[in-house]
Order: structure tokens, then C-alpha cells, then sequence
């Protein structure tokens, strides 16, 4: 019985780089974030502004989230050890859990103080509601940029808190604008429903990806199938069975599979295979992967039931 092991390092250094970036933009994120709630605050005491103080409470949560977010982004850098034998990028999936639930309670938090308003609008300091909007838009706008193409499930749902804030000012500022013209209230507690909604229904699809990833689900962009039918047509394989993928945070994918050689190999024939099995997993896209070759004649050692329903091994497991 031979294993084969691949790592494809040329992806890890450029994850490496990207991971960098992202937790630098996290940073920057997290204090541009904490500063400006500590002046809405303040502006919205002064403009008499519940949209301005609830988006406050809001960015306070969002901070506590870019802050667990930063820390999980630092972790997630490090090696694997005898504690974490593939590493720590799954740390980052815990600041992606923490920040979707703050974001769904802050959602709430917002729709409970909008909601009311409807039936009870209240005037508020429309100047000082277009000054502190313009300022919003620019400050997180620019955060949101940066995070923009960073790859990882953390910087993703970052981005996303992010996102919701530009969106929450721009509904803030409509609402400033029109209330310089015309006295009508009511339509802040309404836009600020209306994205509010649309934000909590993204978040809810990323938490279904977080939650998928942390279920070892088979990734989307991983054709299973196919890459055993590539191992399948080298020469030398018989067949493939108790083929299984899952990712680690959503970017780097761990594949393992048994395969079944054909006749006698010599050590020059196993070491063309191995190969091979390398370029292919390469080419999908597989930062770890282990191939279990069996000789002709051998027993799998896997126990029934072990392998994956629908496909071509033992009738018995399908």
C-alpha cells in the first residue's frame, strides 16, 4: 500500500499574501470603524437623529466584530502544530460566525428602532444629517474598497458589515436631503427598513456558506466526480473509490481517495503515477490532498459505509 501526499505550495505562498492583506484591512476597518462610532454618538445627540444614534450602536457592534475578526485573521496565519495538524486557517471562520451574529442583532436592533417610527416620525437636524452621512459614506466606502478582493470567509463577511454601513448612510443622507426641502420624516424609518432587510438577507447566505465549510461540505467549485475520472484514465489505475473533499476556510481545499493500480508496478511506475495524481490535483485547485494506492489483489481497508452515496464503489455503500 503506497500514499500518495500533495501540497500545492505555490498556492499557499499566494494565500499567504492575500491572508496579509486582508488582516491589515481588517485592522484598518476595525479603528476607522471604532473612531467613527464614538462621533456618531455625538452627532446624532447633536442632530436629535435616532437613525444617526441607532447606526451608532450598530457600529459599536460592528467594531466588536472587526476587533474578534482581526484577532481570529492573525491566528489563522499560523503553522500546523500537534494541536493543529492542518494549520489555523479555520480560526478565521470563527470571526465570520461572531460578526454574522452581531450583524443579525444589530439588524434587529435597527428594525426595532425604525419600525416605531413609522407611527411616531420625529424631525431631526437635517444639515447636521447630510454632514455626518457624506462623512459615513466616504469612511466605511473606503474601508469596503480594501477588503474589496481580499480572498477568505472573515474578510468576505467583514466586508459585508461594511457594506450595510455605506448602505445605511446613503439611506441617512436621502433622508437629510429630502428633510431639507420637505417635512417628511417617516421616510428614514422607511429606507432604513428596506436595507436593512436586503443586508440581513446577504448575511444570511454567507452564514449558509460559514455553516457548509464548518459542516465539511463539498465545495461548490470542486468537481468530485471529475477529478476522479482524470486519476481514473492515468495508466496503471483500475479504479478510485472513498473519494472525499472538504475545505478549511473556504479557499484552501483537502482532498483524500483510494485507488485501485492495475497489474504489477514497478518503483518507476509508481513514481510516474504519483506524479500524475500531483498535476491533477494541482490543476483542480487542491492546496492538501492523499491518495491511498492499493495493489492488485489487495482488501481496501475502509469499513462499509464509509464511502460516498451514488458513487461507483461497492453496491452495498450506495
Amino acid at each position: 500500500m503506497v500514499h500518495v501526499h500533495a501540497h500545492a505550495d505555490s498556492q499557499n505562498g499566494g494565500h499567504a499574501h492575500s491572508h496579509h492583506g486582508a488582516t491589515e484591512s481588517i485592522r484598518l476597518a476595525f479603528f476607522l470603524n471604532l473612531l467613527f462610532a464614538l462621533l456618531e454618538i455625538a452627532g446624532g445627540i447633536w442632530t436629535n437623529s435616532m437613525a444617526i444614534l441607532a447606526d451608532a450602536v450598530h457600529d459599536l457592534g460592528d467594531s466588536f466584530a472587526l476587533g474578534s475578526a482581526w484577532y481570529f485573521e492573525r491566528i489563522s496565519s499560523r503553522q500546523g502544530d500537534e494541536l493543529f495538524s492542518y494549520g489555523y486557517r479555520r480560526f478565521s471562520l470563527m470571526g465570520a460566525m461572531i460578526s454574522v451574529i452581531i450583524l443579525v442583532a444589530g439588524s434587529f436592533i435597527i428594525l426595532s428602532e425604525a419600525v416605531p417610527r413609522l407611527f411616531h416620525p420625529q424631525l431631526s437636524h437635517a444639515p447636521g444629517m447630510v454632514a455626518f452621512a457624506v462623512a459615513g459614506i466616504l469612511i466605511n466606502g473606503f474601508a469596503v474598497v480594501r477588503l474589496r478582493d481580499k480572498k477568505g470567509m472573515n474578510a468576505r463577511i467583514v466586508a459585508w458589515h461594511l457594506l450595510e454601513d455605506v448602505l445605511g448612510w446613503l439611506a441617512i443622507l436621502v433622508a437629510g436631503v429630502v428633510l431639507l426641502f420637505w417635512q417628511i420624516p417617516v421616510i428614514d424609518p422607511i429606507l432604513s427598513i428596506i436595507i436593512t432587510l436586503y443586508v440581513l438577507y446577504n448575511v444570511l447566505r454567507g452564514f449558509r456558506t460559514t455553516m457548509n465549510i464548518f459542516l465539511q461540505g463539498t465545495p461548490r467549485e470542486v468537481d468530485l466526480p471529475g477529478i476522479e475520472r482524470e486519476v481514473r484514465q492515468i495508466p496503471g489505475i483500475a479504479d478510485t473509490h472513498h473519494a472525499h473533499v472538504w475545505t478549511l476556510d473556504g479557499y484552501n481545499h483537502v482532498l483524500t481517495m483510494h485507488a485501485a493500480l492495475k497489474g504489477s508496478q514497478t518503483i518507476q511506475d509508481l513514481a510516474c503515477l504519483k506524479d500524475e495524481i500531483r498535476r491533477i490535483m494541482s490543476c483542480h485547485g487542491i492546496a492538501h490532498s492523499t491518495v491511498e494506492l492499493e495493489f492488485e489483489g489487495e482488501e481496501c481497508r475502509m469499513p462499509q459505509g464509509a464511502c460516498r452515496k451514488g458513487s461507483r464503489e461497492d453496491p452495498s455503500c450506495s
